[in-house]
This record gives C-alpha cells, structure tokens and sequence, in this order.
C-alpha cells in the first residue's frame, strides 16, 4: 500500500518507514501537516498514519481536513503519545480510524494495517442490500444509518460495529468475536476502547425499546441486540 506518515521526530519516522518497506509498503514521510495537505490535494494514498502534535497543522487537524475535502475516504490510523480516553475519542469523533499508543509496537502496527486495508476492501468489493429492523435501516454500500428516517453520523469504527449488531439481530456478540472482526486485537487489549464504542453507537442510534430495540450486556461473553418483541436466538457469533 501507498502509506503518507505525518512525524516530526526523525528517528520515530526512519525507524516506522524502515518497518514498512520492510512489510512491502511504500512510505512517504511528513513532518509538518501542512506539507502532507498539500500532497493530500494533488496524490492518493492507500492510507495515513498520523501523529498528533507535529509543527504547524497537526495530525487532528489534518483528519479533519481529510474527512472534509477528500472525495474517497481514506482509512486513518493515529499513532500519538496521548492515552487519555477523551484524547481517543476525539480523534476518532475527528474521523480516524483507529488509534495506537506510542511507544509502537512493530507487529501490532502491521496487524492493524492489514486489519484496516481489509475492512477498507470489503466494503469496497461487497454490494449487500440495506438492513432494515424496526426504525432502523442500515446501508453497508453508502455506509449511512437512518433511525426514523433520519440520517445518524457515525465515525467509521462506530458504523463497522452498528452494521455487525443489526446483521446479528437475537445473537449474542462476543467481545472476542467483536474485536478481532472490527478492530483486528483480542479485547483484552481493546476492553476500554470496545465499552467506550458501545455506549457512544447505543447514544448515537438511541437503541431503546420506544425505537423497537434493546441492547444488552451479556455478563462474562458480549453484548446483544434484541428486537423487542421477537424472540432472542441465544447461538452466539
């Protein structure tokens, strides 16, 4: 893949561009967020990885730049030295697609790529029909959630997970099967992040039972969402 990196730290950028030749990627470093705009309006890239705080536009801002002004969405991973829950959150409510902890860890990086790129590629490739329950409708080829008729924004992580709770309506979804299919991590690596990503899609889509849905936690496995007055297959996924 064609990867632009925004580092400003010339050792970080050397040590993660090494590690993605190294994986067969093609890596183009930027170490100020105006420079990696200005390429952004003129070049594609299979995706970005961004750190935070670099000198001029920052990553953050160069997220929302991308959101807003590029016609095809490309996936973003942030990497950054902030691990407070409020600072994930706001980078994924920016548009970023996943998040990572420095100091990077060099197989986990790659993992979560490879994980991204074949999310990006099943939506691509894939051309199912939209998922209707209760007032809601779902379309996984426009990426859009309606709830009464009404268009819902959600962060392309919150839309993966809303999409895998209405495909499995009854069903329990464990976190394990949760986390490795949206995030590609087992959950005990994820456990907050996963919980924080529930509660904002149920606030999001007001899963509540005047809608004709209700989600609910499974003690010890998942979460499952219920259509209020249909009974629940208790299989799991």
């Amino acid at each position: 893949m064609k990867i632009a990196y925004l580092e400003d730290d010339e050792a970080q950028a050397q040590y993660i561009g090494e590690l993605l030749v190294s994986n067969a990627h093609e890596c183009h470093a930027f170490s100020d967020g105006s420079q990696l705009i200005g390429r952004l309006k003129r070049d594609a890239f299979d995706m970005l990885l961004l750190d935070w705080q670099v000198p001029g536009i920052t990553g953050h801002q160069v997220t929302l730049w991308a959101r807003a002004n590029l016609s095809r969405r490309v996936p973003i991973i942030f990497m950054a030295s902030r691990s407070l829950e409020e600072d994930i959150v706001e980078a994924l409510n920016a548009g970023a697609d996943d998040y990572m902890i420095k100091p990077i860890r060099r197989a986990e990086l790659i993992a979560r790529i490879e994980a991204l790129a074949r999310r990006v590629t099943l939506r691509s490739t894939s051309n199912p029909e939209p998922i209707v329950v209760a007032n809601y409708r779902i379309d996984p080829r426009t990426r859009a959630c309606f709830v009464s008729g009404q268009p819902v924004e959600l962060t392309s992580r919150e839309f993966d997970l809303a999409l895998m709770m209405f495909q499995y309506v009854g069903r329990v979804l464990s976190r394990e099967h949760i986390g490795a299919t949206i995030w590609g991590q087992l959950p005990s690596a994820i456990s907050r992040t996963l919980d924080t990503h529930i509660s904002r899609v149920r606030a999001k889509l007001q899963l509540r039972p005047e809608n004709g849905v209700r989600l609910t936690p499974v003690y010890g496995h998942g979460y499952r969402l219920d259509l209020i007055g249909e009974p629940a297959d208790p299989a799991d996924c």
